[in-house]
């Protein structure tokens, strides 16, 4: 029988000696690219955009930039296809734009395996159902990121994170991280068909 408790502290204790060793790891190829984007696209170099976390709470997550903040004459940013650049759209392949959400594991916002975290701007948008997503810490991969990332459709991420909640395990959480290395080196499912990044959520009886 499984012990909610125990099992929470050593997936805790699992992702801060996993995202310990990566940040020491990666920290010559993230001095890289941190200089690339500075010398590129200028400051800031890390992007910072609210999500919701566990049970909803709000947290600020850091991803490298890839974006830059390029406006039309009316003042509005410009769509993503247009802002993205070639050194964002290689990180965004690759996923070392995602890197520096380690420091969100080591904060205890995030985990290594579960739900990938979205805006905060959704958090009225979701159905019951949707929103128990949040019943565990969200992830920087996770069981959708496996099972076609941003080529699913929203419905079918929702269903993909249910289903990570419902049959949690170790072995579970392994198996994804595995297959997360695999996706990375293939550079599969990065975009989403007729977009340069996911689209928006309008929130699922809206259309």
């Amino acid at each position: 029988m499984q012990n909610p408790k125990l099992n929470g502290i050593s997936k805790r204790l699992f992702d801060v000696a996993i995202a310990a060793t990566a940040l020491a790891m990666l920290a010559p190829l993230l001095a890289i690219c941190w200089l690339l984007v500075r010398t590129t696209m200028g400051s800031p170099v890390v992007f910072k955009g609210e999500r919701l976390g566990f049970k909803g709470k709000r947290f600020m997550l850091y991803k490298l930039r890839t974006m830059t903040n390029e406006t039309g004459p009316n003042g509005q940013l410009l769509p993503d296809e247009k802002r993205l650049t070639r050194l964002g759209a290689w990180m965004r392949r690759l996923s070392i734009d995602e890197l520096p959400g380690l420091i969100n594991v080591l904060k205890g916002d995030m985990s290594i395996v579960g739900p990938r975290p979205f805006t905060s701007l959704y958090a009225d948008r979701y159905t019951p159902a949707q929103f128990r997503r949040h019943n565990v810490k969200p992830g920087i991969t996770g069981w959708s990121q496996i099972n076609g990332r941003n080529t699913l459709s929203w419905e079918d991420k929702f269903e993909h994170d249910l289903w990570y909640i419902d049959h949690w395990s170790f072995m579970l959480d392994l198996k994804i991280i595995v297959l997360t290395g695999y996706k990375v080196i293939s550079m599969k499912d990065v975009n989403h068909e007729n977009h340069a990044t996911a689209p928006e959520f309008l929130g699922t009886l809206q259309k």
